[in-house]
């Protein structure tokens, strides 16, 4: 048991039990959403695994202007509260201004929700407060340019707004233009902080390598999350789509929701192989 650990609707990160963040990047439509929801959540429930939906209302950091960006802000939460109230799972979506937290939160009404920061404003110190002062579960992403032992900062923020409901996630570091590579030390050291979730997908991303938008390696997603779970995690955020090709961000990094099961079943063996 993570001495840090909190309690989201059904999931407990850091309570020994491995537990899924999943879902598409971005909110597509509602029946999109709800299709993937419905189909992951059937896979966790089968395999035991604790689950928690994602999804972006905007992705507010895409590359090109021209990229679709989602929903925005009332409609994704009206969708992802619907989800969380139909199926009975909490939910996680990003924040990116002080503003959007409070919005978004009230949004999501009562459903057990995750507020994330993304990567790239993991040292924003307002948006930190704000979104602590919700009273929401916080997910922080490392950026690709900090330190691991340095997340310890982003905790204190939070921690000291008083929310302790924290988590942090591994997403690669930048090496080099358009290039992310994993260090598996940046996971117990964050975890000495709070409990550690790997981002098996943007960790297989190449940030801006596809012209005007990311591409990725998404056939070295099984190695990063193998080696991630044996090196000690509490959770794993992927992201899922049934029709990568076609969606509409980062599906050149994305996990075809074909894979997820067996990704999922040799996971769950090197799990409780580590943790005898």
């Amino acid at each position: 048991m993570h001495p840090n650990h909190f309690t989201l609707g059904n999931v407990t990160p850091g309570d020994g039990r491995l537990f899924l963040i999943a879902g598409p990047c971005v909110l597509e439509s509602e029946p999109h959403a709800r299709f993937l929801a419905d189909s992951i959540q059937r896979i966790a429930a089968d395999l035991g695994i604790p689950y928690i939906f994602k999804a972006s209302y905007d992705k507010a950091n895409r590359t090109s202007i021209h990229s679709f960006r989602g929903p925005g802000l009332a409609e994704g939460c009206r969708i992802l509260r619907a989800i969380g109230e139909s199926n009975k799972v909490p939910v996680l979506t990003d924040i990116h201004t002080p503003e959007q937290a409070t919005q978004a939160s009230d949004a999501l009404g009562p459903v057990d929700a995750m507020l994330q920061i993304p990567a790239f404003l993991c040292r924003q110190t307002d948006l930190l407060i704000a979104a602590a002062h919700t009273g929401r579960a916080i997910n922080v992403k490392k950026g690709q340019f900090v330190a691991p032992w340095d997340m310890k900062h982003a905790v204190e923020k939070l921690n000291d707004s008083g929310n302790t409901r924290v988590s942090l996630t591994e997403r690669g570091a930048s090496f080099g233009y358009n290039n992310l590579v994993v260090d598996m030390r940046s996971l117990p050291q964050m975890r000495a902080l709070a409990p550690v979730i790997f981002d098996g997908t943007h960790s297989v991303q190449t940030p801006s390598g596809a012209g005007g938008k990311s591409g990725g390696q998404p056939e070295f997603i099984p190695t990063l999350t193998k080696a991630a779970v044996a090196a000690g995690i509490d959770g794993l955020f992927l992201e899922v789509h049934d029709n990568p090709t076609e969606a509409k961000s980062d599906g050149a990094n994305a996990l075809r929701l074909d894979l997820l099961k067996p990704l999922l079943e040799t996971l769950l063996a090197i799990h409780a192989a580590t943790t005898r």
